[in-house]
């Protein structure tokens, strides 16, 4: 049963440079979309305690506290649920989060990206690093303690010392977490067929990555994930759901879910699920090889890594055996390292972490 919930806001006031998720600026949609997303949860919702619920986006700070509270009543909610939104530092006021905390909302997480304005004009961010920084302190008054913060690596005409200027401000401020993303550029984003100028390479996105964790290491921050870093207790209880391959419910367009070894998908076309939010979903029932590959790809992105134990016991394998030559391969290269519970990835295997996974699958 799950007992996890992500639920995606695809509205923005404006299309990031870099982005190309599912999201879109017609705002005079909104109120059609939340009453479809109401309408799934209703039909599809089973009245489970749940652990964690995530808003993301787009953009979730599109939506009033009342907007937010509206959804968070449809659920069930343990007391110690983690409830998470995404929001954008634009515009973003100490009133407007004091009536957020009041909805159940415990755990915030920033698009920061960089706090470089240059560099945030040049990627089509709204915001600047003072909004950021002010932001931060009226969530604090407001009385929020869980905070992450999103930056992005390998930004036009961002150099390593840049990047470790970012790291140096984001470790010097109040917050419990901080997520790391190296810049894709992938279809359906400007850059795409728009390349921007003094993109660094991926040597040098290997590098930043590498002196990241290299800094984040010597402070307060743990990392325990391959993008994440959290001091101590403030681990991210929603995305390790992920992780360790757990069932998950996805409500709103493009969101995905996990439930009885089948994912799912919803359409990503707005006006299409706001028509029909129930019935247009893809669907894939994992046969026991995909849903074992998935267990040790999920589990390789924790840097606590894989447990072979659990793994034997689930699936009813013996996996040294049976991925003896592999697991010989890369601990010889130092890209893997052995563990009391199994194996983990090196920071180095991090680096190459697709190649090692796709010599898992069959």
């Amino acid at each position: 049963m799950p007992y996890n919930v992500y639920i995606h806001i695809p509205f923005c006031k404006s299309k990031c440079n870099y982005c190309s998720f599912v999201s879109f600026t017609a705002l005079e949609l909104k109120k059609e979309y939340l009453n479809a997303l109401s309408g799934e949860i209703k039909n599809v919702y089973r009245g489970e305690k749940l652990n964690t619920l995530y808003f993301g986006g787009g953009t979730p700070s599109i939506l009033t506290p009342q907007e937010f509270s509206g959804i968070i009543k449809l659920f069930q909610i343990n007391s110690d649920a983690e409830i998470t939104a995404e929001l954008n530092p634009e515009n973003i006021t100490y009133e407007y989060l004091e009536k957020l905390k009041q909805t159940g909302i415990n755990r915030l997480s920033f698009g920061c990206q960089t706090f470089d304005d240059k560099i945030l004009k040049l990627i089509g961010r709204r915001h600047t690093s003072q909004d950021v920084k002010n932001t931060l302190l009226y969530a604090e008054k407001a009385g929020f303690e869980n905070i992450n913060l999103d930056f992005i690596y390998g930004l036009p005409q961002q150099t390593i010392e840049d990047f470790k200027n970012d790291l140096s401000i984001a470790s010097s401020l109040n917050i419990k977490h901080i997520s790391l993303y190296g810049l894709k550029i992938e279809k359906n984003c400007y850059f795409y067929n728009n390349l921007p100028e003094n993109l660094p390479d991926g040597d040098t996105q290997a590098d930043m990555y590498l002196k990241a964790i290299e800094i984040m290491n010597k402070g307060e921050f743990e990392h325990y994930e391959i993008s994440n870093f959290a001091r101590k207790g403030f681990e991210s209880k929603h995305n390790l759901n992920y992780w360790n391959n757990n069932t998950y419910y996805g409500f709103g367009a493009a969101a995905h879910g996990y439930s009885n070894d089948v994912r799912y998908s919803n359409t990503s076309n707005l006006k299409e699920y706001i028509l029909n939010p129930i019935s247009n979903k893809n669907t894939h029932k994992l046969t026991v090889q995909e849903q074992l590959e998935e267990e040790i790809f999920l589990g390789f992105r924790k840097m606590t890594g894989i447990n072979i134990e659990k793994i034997n016991k689930k699936f009813n394998i013996d996996f040294r055996q049976k991925y003896a030559k592999i697991l010989d391969k890369y601990l010889s290269y130092q890209y893997l390292s052995e563990t009391n519970e199994g194996f983990k990835l090196t920071d180095n295997g991090i680096l190459v972490s697709n190649i090692i996974l796709a010599d898992f699958l069959e």
